[in-house]
């Protein structure tokens, strides 16, 4: 007998049209997520935040560890500093880590070291993967999976955000570790991602970028 314990599944089996329905409302509203690197300075409502970093939270993980933590900054004083350390390994990066292939890929969305939005946006949200555990006695556990797990969950948490109806940016001003440290983290809390969030500024631009087709992107094996 199976010795672990289980609840029943809680589960609605939609109508096939409904079932289409849906997916073409959330393919459409998901088809509009843009990166956004012009944030305007008006509040936006946290509790709507807190939702979708529940939301985030909610994800698969490996042995179900869930892996992940998620730091929210709306100090302006902590933004500043983020940004400022942001911008010096940013620096690094443009004039010397990145090869000449990875400055001309970055060429067209028109990015350099100077990264504004880390102020500009109300507010940032720091996504800090788990390394591994601690148990209650603070001995060291494993986890398992930890890439794909908060790779998992960031990609809910962007999702959420964007049906939220805010603005967000993927950021990665690599190494991060200065991200653990201004926040005050445990060595185990290795940054993953760093990303504003607000509303577009009135003179938001974006990059005129397309998106692959479906049909280069999927491929599909047929009975018969």
């Amino acid at each position: 007998m199976d010795s672990h314990q289980t609840i029943p599944l809680e589960f609605l089996r939609l109508p096939e049209e409904e079932m289409r329905r849906r997916t073409l409302l959330h393919a459409q509203a998901l088809a509009g997520r843009r990166s956004v690197r012009n944030f305007s300075a008006d509040p936006i409502p946290l509790d709507a935040v807190r939702s979708c970093i529940q939301v985030a939270a909610s994800a698969p993980s490996g042995a179900h560890k869930q892996p992940w933590h998620f730091v929210l900054v709306t100090d302006p004083t902590l933004k500043r500093k983020i940004r400022l350390a942001a911008e010096v390994e940013e620096r690094e990066n443009y004039q010397g880590r990145m090869n000449p292939q990875w400055i001309e890929d970055l060429e067209p969305l028109g990015t350099d070291h100077d990264k504004p939005f880390l102020e500009d946006a109300p507010c940032l949200i720091v996504v800090f993967r788990e390394a591994w555990g601690e148990d209650e006695e603070g001995q060291r556990r494993q986890h398992y999976y930890t890439q794909e797990s908060v790779g998992i969950a960031a990609g809910f948490l962007l999702g959420a955000l964007h049906l939220a109806g805010l603005a967000t940016l993927t950021h990665t001003p690599s190494p991060m570790g200065f991200l653990g440290s201004l926040l005050e983290q445990p060595e185990r809390m290795k940054a993953f991602l760093l990303i504003p969030v607000g509303y577009p500024a009135e003179d938001c631009r974006v990059p005129d970028l397309q998106r692959k087709p479906l049909d280069t992107v999927m491929s599909q094996n047929l009975e018969g």
